[in-house]
């Protein structure tokens, strides 16, 4: 028995060209063009990145060279050292009879206080005289301070002038010289370390 020819398929064709406008061309499947990819690849979080792909702060170039080229390390170690800090809290030493006769106003009460002659009060004489000069030599200095602008106490202090202050007030304990002795330890507590830290 002969089959008779079958008309044209509607099958796929027929659907689509009904859904597609007029002379839209639809292409094979082997002419789909592939899904298309991102214009950037992405990175994942960890995938390590080159120093030379991260953003860098700028870069004050001017301010580095300044501070290498004018200040060095021996500047701060030279204002900051050890020996600076311990020479800057070392105590100030006992001081001694000279460095006395450096403070002109010290030296002006001393003068008012152990310059005069009295007879109930000890002076410069019992001072000298406890320690070691003679009966001669006190007469001697007496003579050529009287009537001039020499003072007997000044000229007894600088023939002593290498003992220390402490020897000085024991003469003042000693001869109930409390007054002088006052002035004394006046200078010694507030005015000699300021006095030897300015010169050292």
């Amino acid at each position: 028995m002969t089959r008779s020819p079958r008309g044209p398929r509607r099958g796929y064709s027929a659907y689509r060209s009904a859904r597609d406008p007029p002379g839209h061309r639809v292409a094979p499947p082997s002419e789909r063009s592939a899904p298309e990819t991102l214009p950037f690849t992405t990175v994942p979080p960890s995938y390590p990145m080159s120093s030379s792909d991260r953003i860098r702060q700028p870069v004050d170039n001017e301010s580095n060279d300044i501070y290498s080229d004018t200040i060095s390390a021996d500047f701060f170690k030279g204002q900051y050292s050890d020996s600076h800090c311990k020479k800057c809290c070392c105590p100030a030493p006992p001081p001694k009879i000279r460095d006395l006769m450096n403070d002109a106003d010290l030296l002006y009460k001393l003068r008012v206080k152990l310059d005069p002659n009295h007879y109930t009060v000890k002076n410069w004489k019992n001072f000298a005289s406890r320690w070691g000069m003679t009966y001669d030599e006190l007469v001697l200095l007496e003579h050529q301070t009287q009537g001039s602008t020499q003072s007997p106490t000044q000229e007894f202090l600088l023939r002593y002038n290498e003992k220390s202050v402490t020897e000085l007030t024991e003469l003042c304990r000693h001869y109930q010289r409390i007054d002088v002795l006052l002035i004394l330890q006046r200078w010694v507590e507030k005015d000699w370390p300021s006095r030897w830290q300015k010169a050292h």
